[in-house]
């Protein structure tokens, strides 16, 4: 069992930093597909993205997305951090084996324990895939949380 530990408000600073990284496998597409039941053959099916303009299958868009969600709650500010809202731009196509690296910074401390953190999302060439921005109620108080292990999760 691991632990996370936040940063509350008062401490979050503009030009604060952080990073999250995932390297993008077989196993996370067809989770992703399954949990969000977006079966697009871009994402599946090798001879059909194979006569789209990538040429291979992808990731899906909001596996970034994902990560970006990820970073947020376990990196900056941390667990107790509520999602308000999040814009993304689609730079580039995520391939598997990628290895995507999400870069947060904060932006802009607003009332009401409102932050603005810049979300982006790079490959392993330093190429950035999503651009984005978020906007987050961040935690009022430091804490620190037990991550508890999952369950092991089986496809078909």
């Amino acid at each position: 069992m691991s632990t996370l530990s936040n940063t509350p408000y008062a401490d979050l600073e503009v030009g604060q930093k952080a990073t999250y990284s995932k390297t993008v496998e077989e196993r996370d597409i067809q989770l992703f597909a399954a949990m969000s039941g977006d079966h697009n053959p871009v994402h599946l099916d090798a001879e059909f993205a194979a006569s789209t303009i990538f040429r291979e299958r992808i990731a899906h868009g909001m596996f970034s997305g994902a990560l970006i969600s990820a970073a947020v709650a376990c990196e900056l500010p941390g667990p107790g951090t509520i999602y308000i809202g999040q814009t993304m731009r689609f730079v580039l196509p995520v391939k598997l084996g990628d290895t995507l690296t999400v870069r947060l910074e904060i932006l802009e401390k607003l009332p009401k324990f409102r932050v603005r953190i810049a979300t982006q999302v790079f490959n392993q060439r330093d190429e950035m895939v999503v651009d984005g921005e978020a906007e987050i109620l961040a935690p009022r108080k430091a804490q620190t949380v037990e991550i508890k292990a999952l369950p092991p999760v089986t496809i078909g």
